[in-house]
């Protein structure tokens, strides 16, 4: 029998760069496991054609959208409304279209928070975390595990405004100690660390033999070192990490565990995450 309807429901994601994003395999292959008549679209749009990006999503009804470098922040001048963990956090990661009106969610700061539950053992509550990055990921990451109890949280970010931005955000809203740490030259990760976070785009396809400039030497064996990049999954910087003996965490559990928070907002259904994670294990070999 013959399609009833040949319109798909379409979600994607807004980037530049976007080609290396793989957020596509998973979404695609849930909406193939449940049957449902959905389409994820990778998107290049360059900064300055934001808006009239956005406004692309009104006119062609899209379900909903993805946000990734350098889009987060700048994305949320063109909602209609965002929710208040995403502005304390100030950035969007996930917009979802109800009836044309474009709410903006952020998904990064959990699905990476599930992604360190399931694989560290001490916890998050009374953490000591080294976070490099003060970004739309990084920003994310930092609100979570403050409001998860982090006892202190080290922001090391070259541009100051955006560092100290996140630091004061922290510190008025959480009970966190907080402090920003400028990025010039090769950094020593302080012994009372326990977890050191890229949250930066350093080591992203194609530029794959480049890592954060930090003293690698001063990495622990009992520290967890975690890297938001999802492409190549195991990069540089975890490579290093390995090397010296720590526990590392891909960037491949926080992109599924934030894409299975915006499958629900986007369809109201439950994600596949088994499917999803098999789908990216296939792609990158894992």
């Amino acid at each position: 029998m013959a399609k009833r309807s040949y319109k798909p429901e379409l979600v994607g994601v807004f980037g530049f760069p976007v080609a290396e994003n793989p957020t596509v395999v998973m979404m695609e292959a849930a909406f193939d496991h449940l049957n449902i008549d959905w389409r994820y679209l990778t998107i290049e749009v360059k900064p300055g054609d934001l808006e009239a990006a956005i406004g692309g999503v009104r006119a062609f009804n899209m379900r909903g959208i993805n946000l990734t470098i350098p889009h987060k922040i700048e994305v949320m001048k063109y909602l209609d409304e965002i929710a208040d963990d995403a502005r304390l956090i100030g950035a969007v990661n996930t917009v979802v279209n109800e009836g044309g009106k474009l709410r903006g969610e952020n998904t990064d700061g959990k699905g990476f928070l599930r992604s360190l539950k399931e694989e560290y053992e001490n916890g998050v509550k009374g953490a000591k975390v080294f976070l490099l990055g003060a970004g739309g990921a990084a920003r994310a990451i930092a609100v979570e595990l403050a409001l998860a109890g982090a006892e202190e949280i080290m922001i090391v970010n070259r541009s100051k405004e955006k560092g100290e931005s996140l630091a004061r955000t922290l510190r008025d809203n959480t009970s966190c100690n907080v402090s920003y740490i400028p990025w010039s030259g090769e950094l020593k990760i302080p012994e009372r660390i326990q977890i050191l976070i890229n949250a930066t785009s350093i080591g992203l396809f194609p530029a794959t033999t480049e890592f954060p400039d930090i003293d690698y030497e001063t990495i622990r064996s009992d520290m967890m070192v975690c890297d938001v990049i999802p492409n190549p999954p195991h990069t540089e910087f975890l490579t290093r990490a390995s090397k010296c003996g720590a526990k590392t965490i891909d960037g491949l559990g926080m992109l599924v565990n934030q894409g299975v928070i915006g499958f629900k907002l986007w369809t109201g259904m439950d994600a596949p995450r088994q499917v999803m994670i098999d789908a990216l294990s296939r792609e990158f070999g894992v």
